[in-house]
């Protein structure tokens, strides 16, 4: 996935610890939404695809699903878990009621592949964007922290296969404390990476 600014890799020996964190990329599957910011300055909805049952199972039963791969055994075997999977099968079935009776009401925040760092995102899009035209997005980290951010494009690049483009960014307006959510979010996954190729428990 394209880079939207510099990576880790080129940085300088002079950059401040802080700033290189900013450098790191994952690729990483969150939560995502994303729309279209007007010149007006409203934001419209960029691929209006028709909410499916399977799109809202996917949406609802992410975070829980997260939270199950980064919490300990005394978690999964919780008595709270049953709780979380009745809440999550009740709001399944109430969005889905509402997908069938006012389907454009129901806008769902869906797993994409994303290369994330703490200065920028990119994700492939079915449409094209021009350089500078800017996005209103929303992601969900796991398990359950929500950024609301606008974004910049740099670059939109076919994809090799000819199904949709690549496309880089660079935040606008990220608040402190939701790059430093981002920046714990990379170095958490980072982390399990290793430890994963260590043959180590989580």
């Amino acid at each position: 996935m394209a880079s939207s600014i510099m990576t880790a890799s080129t940085t300088s020996h002079s950059a401040e610890p802080d700033e290189r964190r900013e450098w790191i990329r994952i690729d990483d599957r969150v939560l995502m939404e994303y729309r279209l910011v007007t010149e007006a300055g409203s934001s419209v909805p960029v691929e209006l695809n028709r909410p499916t049952p399977e799109s809202i199972a996917a949406a609802v039963n992410k975070p829980t699903l997260d939270l199950l791969a980064r919490s300990s055994e005394v978690v999964v075997d919780s008595a709270v878990l049953p709780w979380i999977r009745k809440v999550d099968y009740l709001l399944e079935v109430m969005l889905n009621a509402l997908a069938i009776s006012q389907p454009a009401s129901v806008s769902m925040a869906q797993p994409t592949d994303v290369n994330l760092s703490g200065g920028g995102i990119g994700f492939v899009s079915l449409r094209e964007f021009a350089a500078d035209d800017q996005l209103a997005v929303k992601l969900i980290l796991p398990p359950f922290t929500m950024i609301r951010v606008h974004v910049k494009v740099i670059r939109a690049v076919p994809v090799s296969d000819g199904q949709g483009f690549t496309i880089a960014t660079e935040f606008v307006d990220l608040t402190p404390d939701d790059q430093e959510h981002l920046i714990r979010h990379i170095l958490h996954v980072q982390a399990q990476r290793l430890r994963a190729g260590r043959g180590q428990p989580n």
